[in-house]
């Protein structure tokens, strides 16, 4: 998904990715703060508190090349990010609707860092126990079941525009799967094309 794919090219291309810096970030400023609550309520967070988060995130390194994950999810989103910014790529991953559902049912966090476990591939040590912590893990209202269905509906809506706003750009690229290895030689090829990796061809 997302998130793993975003490590790959994160360990892969000298880019930052934000999401990875942003925890510490949070506790220092008012919105900052506020998203934090929402996290350890287990909520998700509210559009309008994540853009808060990220722009003034993203002011401090505009000179800094970025990877951004799930970021802009609506159209707002997205022209807050058009007033700091100008992308140069945008990858998005076609993934069934029933595999989607299915990940994200099995999803647990840990509120006070972010890390993400996933009981089918990525499972902590302890299940229920977060592995550096040892502190308790929640899953989040929207992730349960019975949620999850109506929250994939609600993201395909809001995030259409955005796919649209991106293919008349000219920068949008899609690719289809359920296995994110499967899709990573695409990917890793069209961003080579891009940025020089951290490896050369032949050390990778």
């Amino acid at each position: 998904g997302p998130a793993r794919s975003c490590s790959q090219i994160s360990q892969e291309f000298p880019l930052l990715h934000p999401k990875r810096t942003m925890w510490p970030f949070h506790h220092k400023h008012k919105a900052g703060a506020l998203a934090q609550q929402y996290l350890e309520r287990g909520l998700l967070v509210p559009d309008h508190v994540i853009t808060r988060v990220m722009m003034a995130e993203l002011e401090k390194r505009r000179e800094q090349h970025w990877l951004l994950d799930g970021f802009p999810r609506t159209l707002g989103q997205a022209k807050a990010l058009d007033g700091i910014c100008q992308l140069d790529l945008v990858i998005s991953l076609n993934i069934p609707f029933e595999t989607l559902k299915d990940r994200l049912s099995a999803r647990w966090v840990h509120p006070a860092s972010g890390r993400v476990y996933n009981l089918d591939f990525n499972p902590p040590l302890t299940r229920g126990v977060d592995d550096l912590t040892g502190e308790p893990l929640v899953q989040r209202e929207d992730d349960r079941p019975e949620a999850v269905a109506a929250r994939l509906r609600k993201y395909k809506d809001a995030a259409k525009p955005v796919i649209e706003l991106y293919k008349s750009r000219g920068i949008l690229h899609s690719f289809s799967g359920t296995e994110t290895n499967k899709i990573w030689p695409y990917v890793y090829t069209l961003l080579s094309s891009r940025i020089p990796p951290i490896l050369s061809e032949e050390e990778h």
